[in-house]
Formats: structure tokens, C-alpha cells, sequence
């Protein structure tokens, strides 16, 4: 993707809270309504005596730190610096009502954490191997923060990419390209791991359970670069900026370098050809990174965003377009097929006009590869607005979302990238907040890896000049607590975060002060306890 500008901006809006409570009313448990499994929108104005479902939607953004394109927006910031462009992308997200960030953590076998495996990358100091100063721990700090707001965070990591075009500094000593050159392959401006090579592979899945261990992530994500897009040759210039425009047209491709591998597994007798090798390589090493998780904290999910295009022999007879596993040796539909994910994001970055690679064709093939019924929560390039050509006005990106929104089985989306959201491109963030996320959502459970109830937490409530004050103390499993007060006819819906001890329901101007509230807490996964009606 192309670099965009960046521009931090304020948020307002942020929840507010009260002083702790002298006195309470009697908390009742209610058991909760069910939830359809799509997205629900704001309540709407009625009579019932107890509130709806909770709103429900994955909506987030990627903040990529490969190039500076997110965060932070340039190299050699101070520690202070970055830290409140953080900020201010968090209270952005808060605002807009988001519900999650996935922050790219490993650029290029590097790290924006401390690492014992992979060097700090330059994309923070300006040197690779050389970490903020001063010193802190920058992933620490995102989620922490991140919790605070009631934000899921999401570690995305790139798996094979080992050094970007961009990148000007030395490598370090303790880079993959040092400690283990036989692993990495120069192709075209960049280094890249050979997921033929057991050591490679190993590597990725050994940083990525170590950030899992390690930190309270509540999601690992992988993006589309598994093989490298491929590369013209003799010129080396490449075939992504292609792929995204819709040309499938065939040239001629520099091979990827991995011979010695290859070699070897024919040696070894090897029974598949070249191409179904390679996929295997890289289906081998989803399989593993999903169990890895799994198997050191069950409640982190794992999601992966691929290329929008599926396999030839299954696209619907209008699309066209570049084949990601003939090309990219992935089998993203293999990966559906398995359940080898938590969550799939396939990029989706056409209009809805454009008939060769169109959203919403693209949207329910992906839907029909999905027999498991895992998350389906397509990427939007939200950056092409304003963009110098292919430009999305921001109509096409809030009709995309109506489009998910009207298939029961899509349930959420992501943003490329943070930055659009952040310069308010054309107002799209604006008219987001104002057409689409006028209320905020919990995240949809993931209860195939687990759907027992929390425990219901303990909440009080008192009237105050400024409306009714929640004193809230967390329940079993609780991470967050679901809120609904009824203001005339009319259920209203919040969400805080389980650090919130005090949380204010002002009053109404034209409906006036709460005459109900409920209460419930969320787990890791989603899952919602009984409800507790304090009024």
C-alpha cells in the first residue's frame, strides 16, 4: 500500500465518570435476550420493559507500522511522541465507537517489543536493533491502553517478510538475515523468508507464541504476504499495485529463489509438484500457529486477511482477477475449510462497480467458503479516499458496510488504514460515526472456543444532579460491563471497560434521566453473563 499522510486529531466524547457511591439500589439478575447473529443496530425507540440484545459488530482498523504509514509517523520520534500519537489514535477509535485495533508488531521479522528473537525495528528509532528512548515497551503500553478504553488489541504480525523496500539502516547483528542467512532470499527490493525452510517457518511461529505468552493480546493476525506478490522479470518491479487494480494479466515472473528447499524435499521423496508444495508450506504453518495459540490461552482468537480473490475454479463466473494461490501459494479456502481460523478478513478493496472484482460478489463468495461459520469481517480500503487515482468517494466505504450489514453471516469489518480515520478523510469519519456507529457494539462471541456465562457483576446505582451514577465491581471473567438505560420509550447502550469502578447515565435534555438500567459483564470471548437491573 501506498504510504498516506498522517494527521493526529482530538477525540471527544470519551465516557464519563462519577465519584464512588454512598448508597445502592437492589440488583436484580435477568437473564439476557439472545442475540441474532449479525450485527444489531442502535435500539430502537419502544416500550419493553427489559432492553434488547446487545449490538453487536467487529469494527476496527489496521495501524501499520511498516514505513510509517500509521504509527508513529516517522522514525526517531521520542518515547513521549509516540506514545501520544497512540493515544490519540485510541481516543479516536473510542470516539468513533471501534471496538478494536490491530497494530502490526512485527513489520519484517523485527519487533516494536523487546524481543530475545528479532531485533527492534528501525520503523520506531530510525536503526533496526535500536529500541525507543526513552526505553519502553511500546506493545505493553498499546494494549494496556488500549484495555483501558474498553479496545480490543490484535498483534498483527507479518510471517515471511524480512526486510521492506523502505528499510535504510544497517541490518542488525541478531536479524534472521544474519543468524540463519541460508533462511532468507533476496527477492526483487526486499529479503525474504523461505517458507521452505523448516528454521523460517519455526521462527514465526516461535515470536508469535512468544508475544502470545508474553502479553494480554486479545487476537493474532497475519496479513496477505505469505509468498511474495511476484516480481516481472527481468525489471523486478512488482505485481501488487496490479493485483489491487484488478489486472490478472499474465507476464513474465522472476521465480522465487527457493530451490535448495525444493531440492531437498525432492531428495527426500517428495511426492507433491512445486506449486502444492509451496501451499503446503504455508498450510502447515497456519495449522500450527492456530493450535499454538490455542494451546497456551484458549480465549485468544486468530485471524487472517488474505486476498480478496479466491481460487480460479471456484469464482463466480464475473470475477476475474489475480489468483492469490497460484501466486501467493495460499489456500485461503483450505484455511476456512479446517477452522484453522478464529476470524477471516479477506481485503476486499474494489467498488461495489466494479464487476470483475466487485465487493459485494466477492463478500458472499467468501461467505460460501466458510462451512465452519467462523467470523466473517471483510477488509475495506477505507484509504483510497482522497487517494490520487481509484479514488473511493465516501459513499462507496458506508455502502460497504450496509452490504456486510445485510448478510446475517458477516458480522463485522476492518479499516485499511488508521490514517484515513485520523485526517477524517472527506468526512468519512464523520459520516461513519454519524450513519453507522451511533452507538457503541460488543465484539460477536467466538464460542467455539468457549460459551459459558461469566459472572454477573455487582453494580449499585444512586441519583445524582447529573444523572445516575453505576458503581460497578467485576464479576467472574468480566472485561468489560454492557450497560442499557431507558430514557422515555427508548433503550440506550454503553460499554465500559472493567477498570471502570464509577460510571455516570446522564440525564436526558429532551427524554429526560433513566427510569431503567441494566447491566451485564463480557468475557475475553464475547460471552455475556445474566443481566443486573439496578433501576
Amino acid at each position: 500500500m501506498k504510504k498516506r499522510a498522517f494527521a493526529l486529531a482530538t477525540a471527544a466524547g470519551a465516557i464519563s465518570f462519577g465519584t464512588l457511591l454512598a448508597s445502592c439500589t437492589t440488583a436484580k439478575p435477568v437473564a439476557p435476550e439472545a442475540a441474532t447473529p449479525g450485527a444489531v443496530p442502535a435500539p430502537a425507540p419502544g416500550i419493553a420493559a427489559e432492553p434488547p440484545a446487545a449490538p453487536r459488530e467487529f469494527r476496527a482498523a489496521w495501524v501499520s507500522t511498516v514505513a510509517n504509514i500509521d504509527w508513529p509517523t516517522k522514525q526517531g520520534l521520542s518515547a513521549a511522541q509516540q506514545q501520544a500519537e497512540a493515544i490519540a489514535i485510541l481516543d479516536r477509535a473510542k470516539a468513533m465507537n471501534l471496538n478494536a485495533i490491530v497494530l502490526q508488531v512485527r513489520p519484517a521479522a523485527d519487533a516494536i517489543y523487546p524481543s530475545k528473537l528479532e531485533p527492534w525495528t528501525e520503523f520506531l528509532s530510525g536503526t533496526q536493533g535500536v529500541g525507543p528512548q526513552p526505553w519502553y515497551d511500546p506493545l505493553k503500553f498499546w494494549v494496556a491502553e488500549a484495555h483501558a478504553r474498553g479496545l480490543e488489541l490484535h498483534a498483527w504480525f507479518n510471517p515471511y517478510r524480512a526486510r521492506h523496500a523502505t528499510a535504510r539502516s544497517p541490518i542488525a547483528a541478531t536479524h534472521i538475515s544474519k543468524t540463519n542467512p541460508a533462511a532468507v532470499k533476496s527477492y526483487g527490493q526486499f529479503l525474504w523468508m523461505d517458507p521452505g525452510e523448516e528454521s523460517a517457518s519455526k521462527q514465526t511461529l516461535d515470536v508469535i507464541l512468544d508475544v502470545v505468552r508474553r502479553y494480554d493480546i486479545d487476537g493474532v493476525h497475519l496479513d496477505d504476504y505469505f509468498y511474495p506478490y511476484p516480481i516481472e522479470a527481468p525489471t523486478a518491479t512488482g505485481a501488487e499495485t496490479a493485483a489491487l487494480d484488478g489486472s490478472g494479466a499474465a507476464r513474465a515472473e522472476l521465480d522465487f529463489p527457493d530451490q535448495p528447499a525444493w531440492q531437498r524435499y525432492v531428495a527426500g521423496g517428495g511426492k507433491l509438484d512445486r506449486a502444492s508444495w509451496r501451499r503446503d508450506n504455508v498450510n502447515r504453518l497456519i495449522e500450527a500457529i492456530y493450535k499454538g495459540i490455542h494451546r497456551e490461552k484458549s480465549w485468544v482468537r486468530f485471524g487472517i486477511s488474505p486476498f480478496g480473490i479466491g481460487k480460479p475454479d471456484r469464482r463466480p463466473p464475473t470475477i476475474s482477477g489475480f489468483s492469490q494461490y497460484d501466486k501467493l501459494y495460499a489456500d485461503a479456502e483450505l484455511w476456512l475449510e479446517q477452522g484453522w481460523v478464529d476470524y477471516f478478513t479477506p481485503q476486499l478493496y474494489w467498488p461495489r462497480s466494479q464487476t470483475p472484482q466487485a465487493y459485494d460478489t466477492l463478500l458472499d463468495y467468501w461467505l460460501a467458503q466458510n462451512p465452519k461459520g467462523r467470523h466473517m469481517w471483510p477488509g475495506l480500503f477505507t484509504s483510497r479516499i482522497g487517494a490520487p487515482t481509484r479514488s473511493y468517494a465516501p459513499k462507496e466505504v458506508l455502502e460497504q458496510i450496509e452490504v456486510t450489514r445485510a448478510r446475517p453471516a458477516a458480522t463485522g469489518h476492518v479499516h485499511f488504514s488508521m490514517a484515513a480515520l485520523m485526517e477524517n478523510r472527506e468526512g468519512i469519519t464523520d459520516q461513519l460515526k454519524a450513519v453507522h456507529y451511533g452507538t457503541p457494539a460488543l465484539v460477536p462471541a467466538t464460542t467455539w472456543l468457549g460459551n459459558a456465562a461469566p459472572g454477573v457483576p455487582g453494580v449499585s446505582a444512586k441519583r445524582g444532579p447529573d444523572g445516575v451514577r453505576l458503581k460497578l465491581s467485576a464479576g467472574k471473567a468480566n472485561v468489560q460491563y454492557a450497560i442499557w438505560s431507558k430514557h422515555g420509550g427508548e433503550w440506550r447502550f454503553a460499554v465500559a471497560p472493567v477498570s471502570a469502578v464509577d460510571f455516570v447515565i446522564a440525564d436526558d435534555a429532551q427524554r429526560g434521566p433513566a427510569t431503567a438500567v441494566f447491566v451485564s459483564g463480557v468475557d475475553r470471548l464475547g460471552n455475556e453473563s445474566a443481566r443486573v437491573s439496578v433501576l
